[in-house]
């Protein structure tokens, strides 16, 4: 037995399995078997920054393994990519109760409820937080419709507006490294461009570097679908100038609408004769008046418009065309979740309705994982600069792009 070994009498070929694993990562015997006791040692692992050296024993996995917590977790989408990437979950919040079902069949576990409740003290410490906030106050289709009711929207949405403050709240009291949020792309915009005035500037006031971009998911997944992706880096970690991009995109030819549709979908999911007739009568009376609204006949060969929480009304804005035989039909929720890019592996243990809108609320997974790698680099960047580990993470994500 090797003088590095922290234990004697380790049985021939579990000591055989400590010589191949730490030769392969590079380290001693002692340092692989202490890298594994810690990892048990609080569940799983610790956070990057949580002392010296803790990363040096966390990189056996081969990946540069994080904590991460999922606040208005919808259905998991940061979660899904993130955990893709070497991530554990270490909390998760969301409160409502049909995206809570699917949440507890994905991934075995009840999340947390209404954030507003929850204390900052019972999150656990963490390398990420992640969070979809909610969309609907600066949405174009919200300001819309809030307007066309007399309501409040943005920062003057008291049911919804303000939980960016709730967010901003624990991100203050918690102090991630870093926090990776998405919201649509008209939170730029809104309010001639207010609201994202106040949203960065509040990051900003807690002494974070903010790095915001919109990305199109037509690159990884079938679907026109911008959004802005907001990186947030803890100066009193990374410093002024963490060197962080936005991923570019795929080299890979785009993916195509007809590689996502099933062979053979159910006839429910064909539109009645009765609602074809009214939406080509509606997309004609909107033409003459100048107006674009209107069904969608989606190109197989090509991509969709952007998937909506309210595809389940009447899937006008994603029709398959079946020819001339019968009515289009609209997307299935099994369509859905692979034009969102979630694997066929989860269950859809929800309603049609209810699915529809999880998909069409969701964040893509593909997205989250590319600008994920990018936070990597950076997280690999800093750690290596504080000579924190014995082997590099980026050797799985890549160098640094010049």
């Amino acid at each position: 037995m090797s003088r590095d070994m922290l234990v004697r009498g380790v049985p021939p070929e579990v000591d055989s399995w400590i010589s191949e694993e730490s030769a392969r990562y590079g380290v001693s015997k002692r340092e692989f078997v202490v890298s594994v006791l810690r990892k048990a040692q609080d569940g799983g692992q610790m956070t990057l920054f949580s002392g010296p050296g803790a990363v040096v024993e966390k990189s056996v996995a081969g990946a540069l393994p994080f904590k991460f917590v999922d606040l208005f977790a919808g259905i998991g989408g940061f979660r899904t990519a993130l955990g893709r990437l070497g991530g554990t979950c270490v909390f998760s919040s969301e409160w409502d109760r049909y995206s809570r079902k699917t949440l507890k069949s994905w991934f075995g576990e009840e999340p947390a409820g209404d954030i507003r409740k929850v204390r900052a003290e019972d999150i656990p410490d963490h390398d990420i937080m992640a969070a979809g906030f909610p969309c609907q106050p600066f949405s174009i289709a919200g300001v819309s419709k809030k307007k066309s009711l007399g309501r409040a929207h943005g920062f003057k949405c008291a049911d919804q507006g303000n939980l960016f403050f709730t967010l901003a709240t624990l991100i203050e009291a918690k102090r991630p490294p870093i926090a990776l949020l998405e919201n649509v792309k008209n939170l730029l915009s809104h309010d001639s461009g207010r609201t994202w005035n106040v949203i960065r500037e509040t990051l900003q006031d807690l002494d974070y570097v903010v790095h915001a971009t919109v990305i199109d998911a037509a690159s990884w997944v079938p679907q026109h679908r911008e959004r802005i992706f907001i990186v947030c880096f803890d100066r009193r970690v990374f410093g002024d100038a963490p060197p962080f991009e936005f991923p570019a995109a795929p080299q890979a030819p785009r993916p195509k609408l007809q590689d996502i549709l099933e062979k053979d979908p159910p006839d429910k999911y064909t539109l009645s004769e009765h609602l074809w007739t009214y939406l080509q009568e509606y997309a004609r009376r909107h033409k003459e008046k100048g107006n674009g609204f209107g069904f969608g006949i989606a190109d197989p060969e090509g991509i969709t418009r952007t998937l909506s929480a309210r595809y389940y009304k009447d899937g006008s804005e994603i029709l398959i065309s079946q020819g001339k035989r019968k009515p289009p039909r609209r997307l299935t929720p099994r369509e859905c979740a692979r034009l969102m890019g979630f694997p066929d592996e989860y269950p859809i243990v929800v309603s049609d309705t209810q699915a529809y809108r999880q998909f069409g609320n969701a964040v893509v997974p593909p997205v989250v994982e590319a600008v994920g790698r990018e936070v990597l680099r950076t997280f690999g960047w800093q750690l290596e600069k504080k000579g924190c580990l014995l082997k590099s993470p980026v050797a799985r994500y890549g160098r640094k792009r010049a």
